[in-house]
C-alpha cells in the first residue's frame, strides 16, 4: 500500500479508505461481521476508518473493533447531522460540538479523534464560531485535526479567509462524493482544496453500486437500496454504465477496479472510501487495489463521462439552503407588486 499525505497534516493514509456506514446494525449486518471485515481491511494495509455520530450504532461497533489496534488507524467521524428531537442536538454551534465530541469519544473508545469532520454545512451558525471551538478541540488534545463534507467552494473560501483573519486553525480535508458518474468537483471542489493544500477524502466511489457491473439496462436491479432513490432509474446513468462496461473488458480489469482506479487517479483526490458491507465484497475490492489506468483509458472515461460534469443528480447530493428552502429564493408578496 502506497500512503499518501492527507493534505498538509503530515498524516498519512491508505489510497483506499474504509467507510463504516454499513457497520451500523441498524443496515442488518452483525457487529462480529463487521470487526472481522474492519480487521481483514487493517491486515490489508488500510489505515484509515471513517464513521460519523449519525451512522446509527457505527461509532460503537467500530470502537469495539479497534481495540488493541487504534494506534495503527487514522479515526476520522464527523458531526452536525441531527441526533435527536431537540434542535439544539445538532449543527457546528460550540454548544453542539462540545457535547458531540464527547459522545463520539465516548462511542469510540478512545481519548482522541484524528479527523473531526463538519458532516453537512450549517448555514445557520457563524463559521468563526464553528472554527474557534474546533480550533479549541485540537489544543485540547481532543482532536488532531478536522475537516468538511459537502462544502460548497464559496463556504471553503470563506472559511480559510475567517481562518487566516482570526487566527484560528483550518479546515484541513473535505469528504465530497465522487465517481466516474459523478466528476462536478473536478470543476471547483478539487481545484480549491488543491490550492489550499486540503486532503479530498471522496465517498461513492462505485457510484452507490450503479459501477459494481451488477446494473445492468434491461436487468432488474439487484441492489436493494434502488428502491428508496431515483438515481437508479436514471436512463443517462444506466447509459454511461452500459459504455463502461465493454471499456473495463477491454482493460482487463473488473468494473469495481476501473471504478476505484479512476478515483484515486486524480491528483487532488487523497483517498476513496470503500463500503464494504461483506467479507466477500471487501475481498473483491482488495484484489484491485494494484490496478493503475493508464491515459488511454482515462481519455476513454473523459470520452463517456467529459471531465467536471455529473450525469443525473445523486438522491444524496447536498442541497444549499439557497435551492432548498423556498423562501429564500421569493421576495415576500407585497414586494413583488410593482406599482
Amino acid at each position: 500500500m502506497q500512503y499518501r499525505n492527507l493534505g498538509r497534516t503530515g498524516i498519512r493514509v491508505s489510497p483506499y479508505g474504509l467507510g463504516a456506514l454499513m457497520f451500523a446494525t441498524q443496515m442488518g449486518n452483525d457487529p462480529d461481521d463487521s470487526t472481522r471485515i474492519i480487521h481483514k481491511a487493517l491486515d490489508a494495509g488500510i489505515n484509515l476508518v471513517d464513521t460519523a455520530d449519525a451512522y446509527g450504532d457505527s461509532e460503537e461497533v467500530v470502537g469495539r473493533a479497534l481495540k488493541g489496534r487504534r494506534d495503527d488507524v487514522v479515526l476520522a467521524t464527523k458531526f452536525s447531522r441531527p441526533m435527536g428531537a431537540d434542535p439544539n442536538q445538532q449543527g457546528a454551534s460550540r454548544r453542539w460540538i462540545v457535547t458531540a465530541v464527547e459522545s463520539s469519544l465516548r462511542r469510540l473508545q478512545t481519548d482522541h479523534i484524528d479527523l473531526y469532520q463538519l458532516h453537512v454545512p450549517d448555514p445557520d451558525t457563524d463559521i468563526e464560531e464553528t472554527l474557534a471551538v474546533l480550533t479549541d478541540l485540537v489544543r485540547a488534545g481532543k482532536i488532531r485535526a478536522f475537516g468538511t463534507s459537502a462544502m460548497p467552494v464559496s463556504n471553503l473560501v470563506e472559511a480559510h479567509w475567517t481562518a487566516e483573519r482570526r487566527g484560528l486553525g483550518r479546515f484541513r480535508t473535505e469528504q465530497p462524493p465522487y465517481s466516474i458518474l459523478n466528476r462536478g468537483i473536478e470543476r471547483e471542489v478539487l481545484p480549491a482544496a488543491q490550492r489550499y493544500g486540503m486532503g479530498v477524502l471522496v465517498w461513492g466511489p462505485l457510484g452507490q453500486g450503479m459501477l459494481t457491473g451488477r446494473v445492468r439496462r434491461g436487468q432488474e436491479n439487484p441492489l436493494a437500496r434502488a428502491q428508496f432513490f431515483t438515481a437508479y432509474s436514471d436512463e443517462r446513468r444506466l447509459d454511461v454504465v452500459e459504455q463502461l462496461i465493454p471499456l473495463a473488458e477491454e482493460a482487463g480489469v473488473a468494473m469495481p477496479h476501473l471504478a476505484m482506479a479512476f478515483a484515486i487517479s486524480h491528483p487532488g483526490v487523497t483517498s476513496a472510501l470503500l463500503g464494504a458491507r461483506t467479507m466477500e465484497q471487501l475481498d473483491s475490492l482488495l484484489a484491485g487495489t494494484g490496478v493503475t489506468l493508464t491515459d488511454d483509458v482515462l481519455d476513454r472515461i473523459d470520452e463517456i463521462v467529459p471531465p467536471g460534469t455529473d450525469v443525473g443528480t445523486l438522491d444524496q447530493a447536498y442541497v444549499p439552503p439557497a435551492i432548498g428552502r423556498t423562501v429564500l429564493r421569493r421576495r415576500p408578496l407585497l414586494e413583488r407588486s410593482v406599482a
